[in-house]
């Protein structure tokens, strides 16, 4: 399904007139809005593949109809998705998920929708079709050389397939760990990876960057051979100047200190990307910004001084990805509701008195910072998004106008109610 632009155009003639009323009152309360306009505009967050289907849990999965069946129909959904909220330019593939069978045509499908290929991810948390060895007992780390020789050559096909398709990043997670005390040698399992990712380091082309994943837990729980972000940096580290961490926000034991792990790892120029989400208790995968929206945007405070101090550029210098599971929501009103969130956290962070920050911290005026942020983070910006929308073409109301367009009840009769899109 494509939007046609007369569809959005008819759709923001009708909330204009509010729209207009809004903004100028916000740009009469904080001057600066349309400094950071450009700033919104050029962010783009990409869509990972198997976040277009519902999810599930180990105890059951309810479709929820017309869901992609395809790379071809995964591909044409995040173009919806771009089309109407002009800030979902990328998708993320999950290899063997979602294998091209011919790359130039994909390419050409994803230009037709203005997409690009963000980082591609390959998958050795699972057993594969046909595949000699397991990885019950883990991949990288596994103690049979053979099973890490097989896991290896998986990720370097994952490059093989992104090189085709324009990607330009490896993101790995890796599930290797221990359930039981006495099960693994931490060391050498720690060695086993290293050598492992300098394989799949070597394979890199000269433009790519490895991104390394970490997850304090699940599916195993005494130990994980990734389990912290200082043990993806101490890999990092070892690897070279093309390696970097991965955050994803869902991925720490309760109540860490992410934005200070965000600012530790910026300073080293070590942060390589996201996978934003939102939880209550652990990895849950919900929706950015459904329960902790204060916390996400600190992360973002964090991101904005960082960044701004090593000169980098938000858009291009850091990976922006959803990682979420969509068990009881529209998996695309999920994703729109996502964006919308990362965005809002990102301009709060923006519009953030930097320079009065800086002197409450320097004097040790800690009611002062605490002011200072909370201002921004109270500020209603969400006229300020769609402008920006507005600016690039988007939609006002992006979540209002699917509705409206009773874009679900269209891929059903398309695809029908049972279909099941690829991935977990």
């Amino acid at each position: 399904m494509q939007l046609h632009r007369s569809t959005i155009a008819d759709h923001n003639e009708s909330l204009l007139k509010d729209h207009q009323r809004r903004i100028q009152y916000l740009r009469s309360e904080v001057p600066r809005v349309d400094e950071v306009l450009p700033l919104l505009t050029d962010l783009q967050v990409a869509i990972p593949s198997w976040a277009l289907g519902t999810g599930g849990t180990r105890f059951g999965r309810f479709s929820g109809g017309g869901e992609p069946r395809s790379l071809e129909e995964k591909i044409e959904d995040v173009g919806l998705l771009h089309a109407l909220n002009q800030s979902s330019g990328s998708i993320s593939l999950h290899i063997p998920w979602d294998v091209p069978q011919h790359h130039a045509a994909i390419r050409t499908l994803a230009a037709q929708h203005g997409l690009l290929f963000d980082a591609m991810n390959s998958n050795t948390f699972q057993d594969h079709p046909g595949q000699a060895y397991s990885y019950k007992f883990g991949s990288l780390h596994h103690v049979d050389k053979a099973v890490r020789k097989q896991a290896v050559e998986h990720n370097i096909e994952v490059i093989r397939q992104g090189v085709e398709l324009g990607s330009k990043a490896l993101s790995i997670w890796l599930s290797d760990g221990s359930n039981f005390p006495g099960q693994l040698n931490f060391r050498k399992a720690f060695q086993n990876t290293l050598e492992s990712l300098q394989e799949i380091y070597a394979a890199l082309p000269a433009d790519w960057k490895l991104w390394l994943e970490y997850k304090a837990f699940e599916p195993n729980f005494y130990s994980g051979t990734v389990a912290d972000w200082g043990q993806s940096l101490l890999f990092v580290n070892k690897l070279g100047p093309k390696a970097f961490t991965l955050v994803d926000l869902g991925h720490h034991l309760p109540n860490a200190n992410i934005e200070q792990i965000v600012s530790l790892l910026l300073m080293e120029g070590r942060l390589g990307g996201f996978h934003f989400n939102d939880s209550k208790y652990g990895d849950d995968d919900l929706t950015t910004g459904s329960i902790r929206p204060y916390q996400l945007f600190l992360i973002f405070n964090e991101l904005v001084e960082g960044m701004d101090a090593r000169h980098m550029s938000h858009s291009r210098d850091m990976g922006w990805m959803i990682d979420a599971s969509h068990n009881v929501k529209d998996p695309l009103e999920d994703l729109l509701q996502s964006v919308e969130a990362i965005k809002l956290a990102y301009a709060q962070a923006l519009l953030v008195d930097r320079k009065a920050l800086q002197e409450a911290q320097a004097q040790n005026d800690v009611a002062r910072a605490q002011e200072i942020l909370q201002a921004s983070f109270r500020t209603d910006l969400r006229p300020l998004l769609a402008e920006a929308r507005l600016q690039a073409g988007a939609a006002l109301d992006p979540l209002q106008l699917f509705r409206q367009l009773h874009v679900r009840n269209s891929l059903i009769k398309e695809r029908g109610n049972t279909a099941v899109a690829t991935g977990l």
